[in-house]
């Protein structure tokens, strides 16, 4: 297995022009994985400038030939799909499973767009006055950089590339410091699946904003696709301003996951463990927030308290180890500091609340007599813990669900018909109902309030990348 850690510039592989490298870090033992290359501005500007150069070859290729080459890319990250999650792992630190299925996720991206490649529609009619034929084209946007998260870092790298190339655009890609080996594996496929030179670009700009900056600025970049948090989101859309750049936002979140009477307890067990453990609690779709009715609060967290306490903690690269380590010694520090916030607020530990001495790790934690309003409630957790807080009355679940700037996912267990109708009511992008996943490449990504702009994976993913132009005809 080749791990690239350089740039990928206009179709071959380069040191940074300053000659400069960060250190890749493995957070299961805090090894040196990799020293990758940092890029400057002269670097980035080299990148924008092959991507604006392949941009108009790109967008005149047929339709069928970007939609094959992105099935070749999915073939060949089918048949390496273990190898991709051996990346993961390494520079992520995440469990086995959890890098197995997001691998395996990753690719399904390259196969939908390649074949929604062929599916971009338009529109012709006669105008109600008679007088014209309307004709409605979509074409490629142009240019896009991609702004992509360590949490799941082949996930998010297809899920803004596959679309973007589909629909005629060329990128630049810039991975999140922590984990640019998983991003530089998906490029080099697409290169040996055959893209053409300066189609796909990635670059890791040191300083980050800056350089950014200086790549938003270009005129010839029209589309900015960000995944990460509200915070960096805010800073980017006002980046985004000077020169109108269109902008796809998947930001942060704060998943409630409500629990109602008469749930199957069974159901929501399962459930949670999934929509809360998945990738050990980092994901912007990971319940945050739980909200037991109070007729099964505890029943719900004697249950919950077991199915944590079977879980076993060690490096990912262990096969057998269900929970992995935090992407960073930064990140297991945050997640304790929240956790011994919420006790200072007046939560009671039930399980866990140990970080490791060596590595990345935090134990499944459980917590009970959560507050809501409390600071754990109103942050975005990031790690295995999870904070329960009892109900008596679901118009007032549904209020609390509901009292925060985010609406990204949100988690509904109960009888079907009234779990729907709960769901309606949430302030949510997506909604989870009896079940503890939501993620599949076929379905609209993406969230409401100040969890983001647009919609990522489904039909709508492709348009992201695409622009109207109306053209006028005398009938």
């Amino acid at each position: 297995m080749t791990l690239h850690a350089d740039l990928f510039i206009d179709g071959r592989w380069r040191p940074g022009s300053d000659g400069r490298r960060f250190d890749v870090i493995d957070p299961a033992d805090l090894s040196v994985v990799a020293r990758f290359a940092v890029a400057t501005e002269a670097d980035c500007l080299a990148a924008v400038d092959a991507a604006a150069a392949a941009q108009p070859g790109w967008a005149a290729t047929a339709p069928r030939e970007r939609g094959e080459l992105l099935r070749r890319a999915y073939e060949l990250l089918t048949a390496e799909v273990e190898q991709l999650a051996e990346v993961i792992v390494r520079e992520n630190g995440k469990a086995w499973p959890d890098a197995r299925a997001e691998a395996s996720y990753a690719t399904e991206f390259f196969r939908w767009f390649a074949e929604e490649a062929v599916r971009i529609p338009g529109d012709y009619r006669l105008s109600p006055a008679g007088d014209k034929r309307i004709i409605v084209d979509r074409q490629p946007i142009g240019v896009s950089l991609l702004i992509t998260p360590w949490n799941f870092p082949a996930a998010m790298a297809t899920r803004k590339l596959a679309p973007a190339l589909a629909a005629g655009c060329t990128t630049v890609l810039k991975p999140a410091r922590e984990t640019p080996l998983t991003a530089a594996y998906i490029v080099d496929a697409l290169a040996r699946a055959g893209t053409p030179a300066g189609v796909v670009n990635l670059v890791t700009p040191v300083p980050t904003g800056p350089l950014v900056q200086l790549m938003i600025d270009r005129p010839e970049v029209r589309k900015l696709s960000f995944t990460g948090s509200t915070e960096v989101g805010r800073e980017l859309l006002h980046a985004c301003a000077d020169t109108v750049v269109s902008t796809s936002m998947e930001l942060g979140g704060n998943a409630p996951f409500i629990v109602l009477p008469g749930a199957d307890l069974d159901q929501a067990v399962a459930g949670a463990m999934i929509a809360k453990m998945r990738n050990g609690g980092s994901a912007c779709t990971s319940a945050n927030r739980f909200y037991v009715h109070r007729s099964l609060h505890d029943e719900f967290v004697a249950r919950m308290d077991a199915a944590l306490g079977a879980l076993t903690v060690g490096p990912g690269l262990d096969r057998a180890n269900d929970l992995g380590a935090l992407v960073s010694v930064a990140e297991r520090d945050k997640v304790a500091r929240l956790v011994e916030t919420a006790l200072a607020d007046g939560a009671t530990l039930r399980r866990g609340g140990q970080a490791s001495a060596d590595g990345a790790f935090y134990d499944a934690t459980l917590l009970t007599g959560v507050a809501h309003g409390s600071t754990i409630t109103g942050t975005e957790i990031f790690g295995p813990v999870t904070a329960v807080v009892s109900f008596d009355d679901v118009d007032d679940a549904v209020a609390m669900a509901n009292d925060t700037i985010f609406g990204l996912m949100a988690y509904v267990f109960g009888e079907e018909r009234e779990a729907i109708a709960v769901a309606r009511r949430l302030e949510s992008g997506m909604v989870a109902v009896n079940r503890g996943v939501v993620s599949d490449p076929a379905a609209p990504f993406g969230g409401v309030k100040q969890s983001g702009l647009g919609r990522e994976g489904g039909f709508d993913g492709i348009a992201e990348f695409l622009e109207e132009k109306y053209i006028a005809l005398t009938a």
